[in-house]
Formats: structure tokens, sequence, C-alpha cells
């Protein structure tokens, strides 16, 4: 539809934007030497795959590079989280992108999911909230056939689904909070570390909705397009999010 093209556009721009920031290399040297020291707070396992790309250096950073280079790895690690590694994330947004073909629906839903699972994630980050990935997990593969069996029952957006899609979003929160735990957060570099990783799933959720669209979007006006689109799509999104449910709770 015409109403997305300026979205889609500014979104392929940023896009753009974000690759040419992954493919630049630092000036100076790779962010490995400075966070991985011997009071590092990051895994091992990410620490040595840091190191063994690391640059030779002579020059140390400035704190100034040091803060972009720490920026640009939690990007990159918040991006990937997303693409190719979330599929449980890719399918929740697949099911908020197939709930309507109109613009406003889509740009709120993205933006109270964006606002809930932000407050969920600085929270459990900081250690101001804290729940089991026992509990979190189930939730989230719940989440996905939720959305995609409403997508079943209704043709657009429901009057409650922004706030369901607010809830399901704190849950969605903690589970990319767990995933940084593990990666581990830089006290030297806490809070860039933990903005640029949100900025990298954010990223990485505008390019889900830009591919779903840019495959769809000359099927919008197709009458068929729900019945051959949108129902089989969600009704496999809804099966599968029962399925990892049922495989979350029982093992």
């Amino acid at each position: 539809m015409t109403q997305f093209k300026p979205l889609i556009l500014s979104s392929l721009l940023l896009l753009v934007l974000t690759a040419s920031f992954f493919a630049i290399a630092p000036a100076v040297a790779q962010p490995a030497s400075e966070l991985c020291g011997k009071d590092s707070q990051l895994a091992p396992a990410l620490c040595a795959a840091l190191l063994a790309s690391e640059e030779t250096q002579i020059i140390p950073p400035t704190p100034q590079q040091q803060f972009w280079q720490t920026a640009r790895l939690y990007v990159k690690l918040g991006y990937i989280h997303i693409l190719p590694k979330g599929t449980d994330h890719i399918l929740f947004v697949l099911a908020l992108f197939f709930a309507s073909t109109r613009l406003k629906p889509l740009l709120l839903q993205i933006s109270v999911f964006t606002v809930a699972h932000t407050l969920t994630l600085a929270l459990a980050a900081t250690g101001k909230i804290n729940v089991p990935a026992s509990i979190v997990e189930p939730v989230i593969a719940a989440s996905i056939a939720f959305v995609a069996i409403e997508n079943l029952l209704f043709k657009d957006m429901t009057r409650w689904r922004p706030v369901i899609v607010f809830g399901f979003g704190l849950v969605h929160g903690l589970g990319f909070a767990g995933v940084l735990a593990e990666m581990g957060l830089p006290q030297a570099q806490f809070t860039p570390a933990l903005i640029s990783f949100n900025i990298g799933v954010e990223l990485g959720q505008i390019s889900v909705i830009v591919l779903a669209w840019i495959l769809l979007h000359r099927l919008y006006q197709q009458s068929w397009y729900r019945t051959r689109i949108i129902m089989p799509v969600s009704l496999l999104i809804a099966a599968i999010g029962l399925f990892w449910a049922l495989q979350r709770l029982l093992f």
C-alpha cells in the first residue's frame, strides 16, 4: 500500500546506514582488549571470539573510541539476536505485521512493544527485577501463539491488542535481558552497551518488518490475501508458538 512507502524507504535507509556502521572497521583497535581484561564482565565465549579477531594496536584507544567501539559491538549483538538467531521474536513481530494491512495499527503495536521491552530490559539488566527463565520463555512462546490466533479470529487489530502487546513486550524484554546477562556487560561502559544492545534489537525488528513488506506489499489489495496469506501463516505461527510453549513447560 502507498501509505507504507515513506516508512519503508526511511527504514531501508536506516538499515543501509546500520550495515555501514557494522562494516566500518574501528580507527584504532577492536573493543576486545578493553572489554576482556582481568576484571571483565563479559562471558568467556564472547571474549574468546572478540580476542580471536582483535587487530594489533600500538596506540591505546581513547575513552571516546572505547565508547564507540562498545556501541558498535552491542548494536551488532542486539541485531544478531533478532536476525538470524531470535526465531521466537521474529515470529512475534511477524504476527504483529499480519494483524492488519494498515500502517497505523502496525506502528501502534510496534511502538508499545518497543516501550514495554525497553522498560523490562533496563530494569532486569540493572538488577531491579529478576524473573526466572523457566517462567519467561514459556510465556514468550505463548505470546506468539496468542497474537497469531487473534489474527485468525479478527480481520483487523482489536481495541485491546495494544494492551496485550504491551504486556507481552514486558515479557520479551525479560527474555532480551536473559540473553544480555549471558553475554555480559562491561561495567566501565554499562549504559552505552545496554542502550546499544536495545538499538540493535530495534533494528532487527525493523528489518523483519521491512523484509515482510518487500515480499508481500503487492498482494495487499488481492481479495484472497487474508484467506491465502494471513490465515495460513498465522495458523503456522500459532502452531509453532503452542509447540514451543509446551516444550518449554515440559522439558
